[in-house]
């Protein structure tokens, strides 16, 4: 009897303190209320992102003479902040935005690593295979060269703000360059600002 009386008693504790916790639910990314935190967010990573690109199409800087589209690389993106982040999540965001332009399109052939697809050259190795039929196997001299390239950088500046408090800014630079003249197309730097509790991790 005193064995079930423990047990009970453990079970109702453990309901106790389930019920206490909070509640899982779903994030609305469209209208989402949560509250800001130290640390970058995908909110974020979206506000930097729509602030690129928009400032890169109205710069006119990724307008064809003559029309047609430009063939843009990802370069190189460096991560000068104290958090990691997934750099590659953010330019997933950029790139998607400027297809969806229709002014120009990406090419996985070169590129940054992640940004390129290593099919693109494994399938050029299928020549002279005998298991492939030769005329669908990508011809010699077929890749298209990139025109533009995007390279940029993410650092992060911590200022003590006042008494128990902190300020965190974070700075997206992006920079467009012509690769066959090497001349620069346009810059922007977008700054995502923070301030809270000096207790907050900013990491």
């Amino acid at each position: 009897m005193k064995k079930i009386t423990v047990s009970l008693l453990a079970a109702m504790l453990a309901m106790f303190i389930a019920g206490c916790e909070p509640q899982t639910s779903n994030i609305d990314v469209t209208n989402d209320q949560g509250k800001a935190v130290m640390a970058l967010d995908y909110r974020d990573f979206d506000q930097a992102a729509s602030k690129m690109v928009q400032s890169m199409l109205a710069s006119g800087a990724l307008k064809k003479q003559g029309g047609g589209r430009y063939i843009v690389a990802t370069s190189r993106i460096t991560n000068d902040t104290m958090q990691r982040i997934d750099i590659d999540q953010l330019m997933a965001k950029i790139e998607q935005e400027l297809l969806n332009s229709g002014q120009v399109v990406m090419t996985s052939a070169v590129g940054a690593q992640d940004s390129t697809d290593p099919l693109v050259q494994d399938a050029r190795k299928l020549r002279d295979s005998e298991e492939f039929d030769q005329n669908t196997v990508a011809a010699k001299k077929t890749l298209l060269a990139p025109e533009l390239s995007i390279t940029g950088k993410i650092f992060q500046k911590n200022i003590s703000y006042d008494k128990g408090m902190q300020q965190v800014e974070y700075y997206f630079e992006l920079k467009v360059a012509d690769l066959k003249s090497g001349l620069r197309l346009w810059q922007n730097e977008t700054l995502i600002g923070k301030r809270g509790s000096s207790k907050s991790v900013a990491w």
